[in-house]
């Protein structure tokens, strides 16, 4: 079974403008043409699927088309799928119609710290959870070993027995990171959706995963980024 990455990459953010291109530590085409270098070097991914409607990602990723060697195709998504106001869901919706069959991966430029050999983990690991007829997807999480409270008190453990236990003796939880979400193109067509019924949880630690939504994230991710190059 073939693996496709997509990776939707609008124009138009309002948090962090221009985030997806703007200079990024060393790269001055930003955090696309980080993305593309890390997915063109997984030999893991049969096909990379970068879906936008930016100019500028588009004259970025032309630039990268030689160097795929065959393997990046470049779709120009409709402006009414790249509104502020398109859901995810819309876009789950459209992936079908651009990609005909093998096992879609999901990801993000805003996750430049999940890198090559991380995708290349997450794909092996879906395998095995395939073989063994386990899963039939896989979402990036990450674990919470932390004191988790809603409106109505404590998540994950029981004051009435221990009122502050042990971080690390509680349940974890996990969260969504939106690093990777791997499903077959078939759960696309009949379920909506970009993970099945029953996912694996691929645990990833906060350094890998650390996701750019806002000015602050783009000044944090980018002073680490120059810190742990520097260390190289």
């Amino acid at each position: 079974m073939t693996v496709v990455a997509f990776l939707p990459c609008r124009a138009g953010s309002q948090r962090v403008p221009h985030k997806n291109t703007r200079p990024f530590g060393n790269h001055q085409d930003g955090l696309i043409s980080i993305k593309l270098e890390q997915l063109i070097a997984c030999d893991s991914i049969d096909e990379i699927v970068l879906s936008t409607n930016d100019e500028a990602v588009l004259t970025i990723g032309r630039k990268w088309l030689d160097r795929a060697n065959g393997r990046l195709r470049i779709d120009q998504r409709p402006e009414h799928l790249c509104t502020s106001a398109t859901s995810t869901d819309e876009v789950i919706g459209y992936v079908p119609t651009i990609i005909a069959q093998g096992d879609v991966l999901w990801t993000h430029v805003t996750s430049p710290f999940f890198d090559t050999g991380d995708y290349a983990d997450a794909i092996s690991a879906f395998r095995a959870a395939q073989s063994l007829g386990r899963h039939d997807s896989l979402m990036g999480v990450t674990s919470l070993h932390s004191f988790i409270w809603n409106e109505d008190g404590p998540i994950g453990y029981d004051r009435t027995v221990e009122k502050w236990p042990r971080t690390q003796t509680l349940k974890p939880l996990f969260e969504v990171n939106s690093a990777i979400f791997l499903a077959p193109i078939e759960i696309y067509r009949s379920m909506g959706d970009r993970i099945g019924k029953s996912p694996l949880l691929h645990d990833v630690g906060k350094a890998k995963t650390i996701d750019i939504d806002w000015e602050e994230d783009f000044e944090i991710a980018e002073t680490l980024w120059n810190r742990r190059t520097a260390k190289r």
